[in-house]
């Protein structure tokens, strides 16, 4: 067994460690390894639930011919791209100069220095489907390496080159914030991307997934009162997905994506950043049925001992004695049970458990459910306590309570803060948000720039080696997005028009991008929206969290929903958060109605609280 992996905090890694290939884990010591040989690096990324790293794995890793060939002529480094997401980044965009087919694994092959000079993905053991085998590739950048070495010195040289203009030329376009119009009109560029047979976005033949960061753009408050037509898109393609191969009909949850137009033939992964923006699309939308499966899915399923959520479930399983992909999802509940699940990947990772966080505590307080609530608070007191360091500052992920050494992103930030703004409300305790507004402080410099604290990977840092800033959503929100997001939600609470700045500036910055290609910036375009129409406020100051005043005030479509005590709505005051100032009752429950802070007189009878 290979101890520089079975120490790893990543079950990627682990699950590597019987390899006959002698991989070091992403770091300084693999470099200066292959450094001393004078030999080239082999960087393969994947992660834990990838159905084709598994297949290489088994193909060519635990191939002992391959494995020689790996050990006489290159150091090799595996990486989980979950753990270190910068890593991965860097290295994808510098594949995109190789290879137009992108995707995991990822295969690049690198100077000791840490340049890339060739990249691909998968290869398979033997010529297949125009594709070299593994090996023959193997010898062919052996043979350049020791004979054409100043060719690759110059393709190495170009690609970071390359790569350093890209992050250069990257947020030089500022602007002032988008109009009501603009974002409209966005909306309904988008919503024309839809599939009018099946729902969803695009009608191609190719892979389908759910791009809930864009279904929930369209379902912002400013989208459904300006274009209705935009927001019924999102819920068409909720409910598509929810009837369909991709939820699964037993434990709940959805799987990562279709490859089929109609919904079917899933891609049997169940990931965490999926499913917790799931939920509040499905509870935007409507679906409680779907929506309590996805809850029913994130704790039962993905919430470790320690409280936090594991990154994803896997799509392979043992069936039989052999490994099935998807075999144990098309099984009913009694075939299931006699049946081993396949494997949770328990990896927590910082800012994808706060979006589960955030989820489940809106969940929660919408539907009554204490049990979702509770769930989100345990997974952000075992963050909190075990991905953060001694200095305050976060981590990326972290194993069995034992913390990684990748440092967290900004994405880890402003996605942990967001979750923890909406715990805060949920659970009527200020800590969460005073929390959540030192993580959002601690990324903004004084010049109003972003900055992951410490720095980001010190290895490529010292490599000079850079992805292109990641300021587009892919299937979770970026991180400018996320910070944007949690700092206009301290903002609404009270906190002050620092957070409100903070959210323009970001918004500013990359509105123009977004506006052009709102599918891939659309988590931006959800705080545009919110920054551009003034907020709704509602705070519930009662001892009884279900009085039917408070339970007409969750029926509202409002950005704020607080249901808090006397003396809570002190604390939160106290603590700086000016909506809860005076705001006090003189009854069993009174409700405090509010646009933009400014209150209509209280009320005490739900049916005087307002619908609009």
């Amino acid at each position: 067994m290979n101890r520089r992996l079975t120490e790893a905090t990543s079950p990627y890694l682990r699950s590597h460690a019987d390899n006959p290939v002698p991989w070091f884990p992403w770091g300084d010591a693999a470099f200066d390894e292959a450094r001393r040989r004078d030999v080239p690096v082999l960087v393969s990324i994947g992660y834990s639930t990838c159905h084709w790293c598994h297949v290489m794995a088994r193909e060519s890793f635990q191939d002992p011919a391959t494995a020689a060939d790996l050990e006489s002529g290159f150091v090799s480094i595996k990486v989980d791209r979950e753990e270190h997401p910068e890593v991965d980044a860097a290295y994808m965009a510098a594949a995109s100069a190789f290879t137009a087919h992108l995707g995991w694994p990822l295969t690049v092959f690198a100077t000791p220095d840490g340049r890339p000079f060739f990249a691909g993905t998968y290869f398979p053991p033997e010529p297949r489907g125009g594709l070299p085998a593994f090996r023959q590739v193997l010898a062919a950048v052996r043979e350049a390496w020791e004979e054409r070495r100043d060719e690759i010195d110059g393709t190495a040289g170009a690609v970071v080159e390359a790569l350093a203009d890209v992050r250069a030329r990257a947020g030089d376009e500022a602007s002032t914030l988008p109009t009501v119009d603009d974002l409209t009109a966005a909306a309904r560029a988008l919503a024309g991307r839809e599939d009018p047979e099946y729902g969803g976005f695009g009608a191609g033949e190719g892979p389908k997934f759910p791009v809930a960061t864009a279904l929930r753009f369209l379902q912002a408050r400013l989208v459904r009162e300006n274009a209705p037509e935009a927001s019924a898109v999102a819920d068409r393609a909720l409910a598509a997905m929810a009837s369909s191969a991709l939820r699964d009909p037993v434990e709940g949850g959805l799987f990562r994506y279709a490859t089929r137009r109609d919904w079917s033939v899933p891609h049997f992964e169940r990931m965490l950043t999926d499913n917790a923006q799931l939920l509040d699309v499905a509870l935007a939308a409507g679906h409680e049925p779907t929506a309590r499966g996805i809850a029913r899915f994130l704790i039962d399923v993905l919430q470790q001992p320690s409280g936090g959520f594991g990154a994803a479930q896997d799509s392979e399983s043992w069936i039989d004695g052999a490994r099935s992909e998807g075999g144990y999802y098309e099984q009913d509940a009694a075939a299931r049970a006699a049946l081993e699940p396949p494997a949770v990947d328990g990896k927590i990772v910082t800012g994808w458990n706060g979006l589960a966080i955030g989820a489940l505590a809106r969940a929660g307080a919408r539907v009554g459910e204490e049990s979702w609530i509770e769930a989100a608070r345990w997974a952000a007191d075992a963050v909190l306590e075990t991905n953060t360091t001694a200095d305050g500052r976060l981590v990326r992920a972290s194993l069995d309570e034992i913390p990684s050494r990748a440092a967290a992103t900004l994405s880890d930030y402003g996605q942990l803060a967001g979750g923890l703004v909406a715990l805060a409300v949920a659970t009527a305790e200020p800590a969460y948000a005073l929390r959540a507004g030192e993580l959002v402080e601690a990324c903004v410099a004084p010049d109003g720039t972003l900055a992951v604290p410490g720095g980001g990977d010190p290895v490529l840092a010292a490599q000079g080696l850079a992805a292109p800033d990641a300021s587009s959503d892919g299937d979770e929100p970026s991180g400018p997005a996320a910070l944007a997001e949690a700092a206009l939600a301290l903002w609404t609470l009270g906190a002050g028009p620092r957070y409100r700045e903070v959210a323009e500036r970001i918004v500013a910055s990359g509105v123009a991008a977004a506006l052009a290609q709102p599918l891939a910036h659309a988590a931006l375009l959800r705080t545009a929206a919110a920054l551009t129409i003034p907020p709704r406020q509602v705070v519930v100051v009662t001892d009884d969290a279900v009085h039917p005043l408070a339970a007409a005030a969750r029926s509202l479509d409002a950005d704020v929903i607080a249901v808090v005590s006397a003396a809570r709505a002190r604390e939160f005051a106290a603590a700086g958060f000016a909506l809860f100032e005076a705001k006090t009752s003189t009854s069993p429950a009174t409700a405090y109605d509010c646009r933009d802070f400014a209150c209509r007189l209280p009320v005490t009878e739900p049916a005087l609280l307002g619908g609009d």
